[in-house]
Order: C-alpha cells, then structure tokens, then sequence
C-alpha cells in the first residue's frame, strides 16, 4: 500500500505531503488544476517513462519521496533482495530530477537503476486509463490475466516444454555430431585402421629412445670391455695373483708373520677381483645383441613418431588418440540406430506437451467463455449493455505456456466489427471497459495499489455512480486512488483530497488538502454545480455522501 507521497519543487508543486490510507482514495479539483502532475510525480520515483522536464522553474532539483507498506510475503521483497536491499515492512522509495537531466534514484536509502524502480512499481502500483501501456491495454499480458482468472496452472505444461527442449537439444546435438563425423569418414577409418596396427602404447617411445641409445653405444664399447675382462682373466691378472699368493703361502711358515698382513690383503683383492670379473661379464651378455634389434627398434621409434606428427598429438598421447579416433567411428556406425532413440524420445516428449497444451487451450476456452459472460454482467449497469466484450484465442507459436494467442476485444456497436481495446474504444468507453475488466479480474491485483485516470470520463448521473460502486468495491481490502471529475464518485471515498491552485506573486503553485466533511460537502458541491455553489446544491452533495 502507498502510504506517503513527499513533492518538492516538482512542476508547479513547491512542497506537498499526501498521507494516503487502504480503501477507496480520490482526488478532485478544477481542470488544471494539478492532479496530472501528482501522477507524474508518482512516475517519476517509480521509474515509468514520463516528460523529462519536472523540476519547478527556478529550482535546482525536484525531489519525489513515495512510502509502501510491504507485508511479509509481497513480491517486491524478491527484488529488493537480488539487489541486496533490506526491507522490513517498508520501502521508501526516492528519486531526484536536476534541472541539467541528471537523475538519482534510492530505495531504503541504497542507490538502485532505473530499472530496479521499474520492476518494483510492476510489484507496487497498477495504472489505468488511456494511457495504460503497461497493464490491461497491453495485448502480451492478455494470457497471463486470463490464465490468473481461470486458475489455470501452467507447471505442468512447462515442464513438458522443458522435456521437450532437452529431447530436441539431444537430437540436434547427435545429429551435429554424426554430420561431423560422416565428413571426415575415410579419414577416421584410415587413421583408425593404420593405428590399430601400429597399436602404440603409453611411455613406449620413450623406452624405444632409451634401448635405440643403448644398442648404438654397445657397439663402441664392448671391445674395450672385452679386452678388460680378458686383462683380468685366469690368464691376466687373475693367474698372476694367484701365483703370487701360492708363493707368498709358501714362504709364509718361515717368514715368522711378516707375510700375514700380505696374505690377508691379496686374499680380499682376489675377491674383489672376482667380483669385478663378474660385473664385467654381465656387461658383455647385456652389450651382446643382434644387430637386426637395433634396426627393428630405430624403425618402431620413428613409426610412432611419424604418427604422432601426423596426427598433431606427443607421442605418448597417440595410444589416447588413437581410442578418441575409434570412438568417433564406432559413434558414426551406430549413429543411426542412435539417431532414432532420440528421435522416438523427442517425438514423445512433443505428444505430451501437445496433449497438455490442447488441454490448456480446452481451459482458456472455458475461462474466457466466463470471463467474457463476467464482462457482460459488468458492463450493462455502465451504460455499455450494447457493447460485446470478446476474449479471442488465436494460433500462437508454440512454448512453454502453450500454443495461444489471447487478445481482449470489443465491439462498441452491434453490428461493429470487434478490435483491440485501446483502438476501438472511445476515451469514456475505454475507461469503463478497463473498470470493468479490473473487477472481473480483481484477483490478479492482489497487493497492488491501483490508480484509475478520469476512468469516469464522459459519464454521469446512473453510469457514474455504477463506476464508483465499482471501485468502491476494488478498493475493499485494498488500495485505490482515483482521479476524478464525478461527484458520484468522489462521494463514495474514504479518503477525499481536494487539488487547487494558488498564486504567489506570479509564481503559480498547485496544493493538495486533506477534506474534513464539512468540506468535502463544499467540494462535491462544487463538483454539481459549478463555480456558484447553491444550497440546493449543498443539499445534493450531502445526500450523495449518506447514499
């Protein structure tokens, strides 16, 4: 609910405070004087696209300051918080104009976009007249209302939609893939067939590398190793010790110990020496190979680095590769069978979104016979019974809320041709019909303060009074705020303000005023009679605020 709206230097408004309460809330006064601009200013710190030029002559800035009531549970609370703003029970929402253009919005005192306001006023305010864009004359909102007054749920069918869309991405997806792969067929099954035969292995070229560089270093160093396995042999040095140690044995028993420490030293150099023997000739078996190995290794080494260039791949990747390339083949030759288990599912899917969507469209039907026959009940005691209300379903092309166009339609005349709300309606008749449709389509304002323009335009005596039954009855628990010209209407307010102007010096200002009765009985005189104000009239206007 609104509860302020704070003016300041905006148009011919120098300072003004409207404190507004739930109910029935209208303002009147004299044409021109004013109540335009209170909506303007309204826009204003609401976001809504308007004249650009609102701050008063002579004045820096203008400054609009508007206060909501936000029960727990109210959607705007969902976008306060997206962006980070905290709202316990109120919003207060501010806007500056600077006489250079700039402008500055805040809500809650935190800096928000324009289009952060605007969303909000989506979730705060409803307008109506004929310059309504943004609600009932506005043809892509025409579904949802009708959907909101049939209780239609569309969850399941978005669900469906969303099947369908996953099946399709598959199919497309599979389809792409295959398409890719049938290119470049003769590739993948030569690439394939010449891998398969190769069948590299992880790590493999290094090891080829290793042994490549081992059998062509054998080559140079086994006679070396060889003539020093022979230097120490039985015939080399191994005898020679040997005898050494046989003499030195002998002479032992009459050297009295002196040779004990020889003996015990050339007994470890015959070990060792044995030893080193043995390491050399492991040496030999390992440097002992056939040449033909060498050749057989140089030529595996440079097959698999030949495919490794080939295919752009290191070369211990081409073993991976080579089972990416075999997929992709076995992919394209079980594409088909694929291709049509997709197909089946994508098909299904689209059965069940069209059987839902035909139920859908069986359920709009029936909510717009209701609605259209609702219409017919409101529009009789408007003075409109001759005029025809038809909610038209139309093709539309298919998505996640169905396969239907709906568009609200009137015929003014019998006989007349049916068209669009906003282009076939006069500006009397069209404020009647959206008073209409809004009673018929109360539930979907729910939390929303509803603002009618002159709705009661071109009408009087019966038809105004029916115009306000009618927004008196909107208005109970919640908020409406009308401009009007209607004594009728402006009678059956709960609130009532009066907007004038005034002249200072040559400065013209407009001034809103809380109505006591007493004045309010001035005021709706006025409204009947004119700028003579009667007692006869005076009597009218009390009798129009016991009725």
């Amino acid at each position: 609910m609104l509860r302020s709206l704070d003016i300041r230097d905006v148009l011919i408004i120098d300072r003004l405070t409207l404190e507004l309460g739930p109910g029935l809330n209208v303002l009147t006064g004299e044409t021109g004087a004013g109540k335009s601009i209170l909506l303007d200013a309204l826009g204003m710190v609401l976001g809504w696209k308007g004249r650009a030029d609102l701050v008063r002559a002579g004045a820096a800035r203008g400054e609009v300051v508007a206060v909501f009531d936000l029960p727990t549970g109210h959607p705007a609370h969902a976008i306060l918080e997206e962006s980070g703003i905290e709202a316990e029970g109120e919003l207060i929402l501010r806007r500056t104009s600077h006489a250079d253009g700039r402008r500055q919005a805040f809500a809650n005192d935190r800096r928000v976009s324009t289009e952060v306001l605007r969303a909000l006023s989506e979730t705060l305010v409803e307008l109506h007249g004929q310059h309504d864009d943004r609600g009932l004359l506005n043809p892509r909102g025409h579904r949802a209302l009708l959907d909101a007054f049939g209780g239609i749920d569309l969850a399941p069918l978005r669900g469906h939609w969303n099947a369908v869309r996953a099946a399709r991405g598959a199919l497309e997806g599979a389809e792409a893939q295959i398409a890719r792969a049938r290119s470049e067929e003769d590739f993948l099954r030569h690439a394939v067939a010449e891998l398969d035969r190769l069948a590299p292995l992880p790590g493999e070229e290094a090891k080829l590398d290793a042994t490549r560089r081992m059998m062509q270093a054998a080559g140079r160093i086994r006679e070396d190793v060889a003539r020093a396995f022979t230097a120490l042999s039985p015939e080399g040095a191994e005898g020679r010790m040997r005898d050494a140690q046989r003499w030195l044995e002998g002479a032992a028993d009459k050297a009295e110990g002196r040779l004990d420490d020889a003996l015990a030293a050339l007994s470890r150099a015959v070990i060792e020496l044995a030893e080193a023997q043995s390491g050399i000739e492991s040496a030999l078996d390992a440097l002992d190979f056939d040449p033909s190995a060498l050749e057989a290794a140089e030529e595996r080494l440079f097959a698999i680095r030949a495919a490794a260039r080939k295919h752009g791949v290191a070369p211990d990747d081409l073993a991976a590769h080579a089972g990416a390339l075999a997929e992709r083949l076995a992919a394209l030759d079980a594409g088909e069978a694929g291709l049509d288990r997709l197909a089946r599912a994508l098909a299904g899917a689209e059965a069940a979104w069209t059987e839902e969507a035909g139920r859908i469209t069986g359920l709009r039907q029936r909510a717009a016979e209701r609605l259209d026959a609702a219409m017919a009940a409101e529009l009789a005691p408007l003075k409109m019974e001759r005029a025809v209300f038809a909610t038209v379903l139309t093709p539309a092309t298919p998505g996640p809320e169905g396969a239907d166009q709906v568009t609200f339609t009137v015929a003014t005349n019998p006989g007349a041709p049916p068209g669009p709300l906003n282009r076939i309606a006069s500006g009397g008749e069209l404020s009647r019909f959206l008073l209409a449709l809004k009673v018929c389509l109360t539930g979907g304002a729910e939390g929303l303060t509803m603002i009618f323009d002159e709705i009661d335009r071109g009408v009087g005596g019966a038809t105004a009074d029916a115009v306000g039954r009618r927004l008196q009855a909107l208005a109970q628990g919640a908020q409406v705020l009308v401009v009007t010209h209607s004594p009728q209407v402006a009678a059956l307010g709960a609130h009532h303000w009066q907007v004038a102007k005034r002249v200072e010096g040559e400065v013209t200002l407009s001034t809103v005023t809380a109505l006591s009765p007493e004045r309010r009985v001035e005021e709706i005189a006025r409204m009947l009679a004119g700028d003579r104000v009667t007692d006869a009239a005076r009597a009218a206007a009390e009798a129009l605020l016991r009725a």
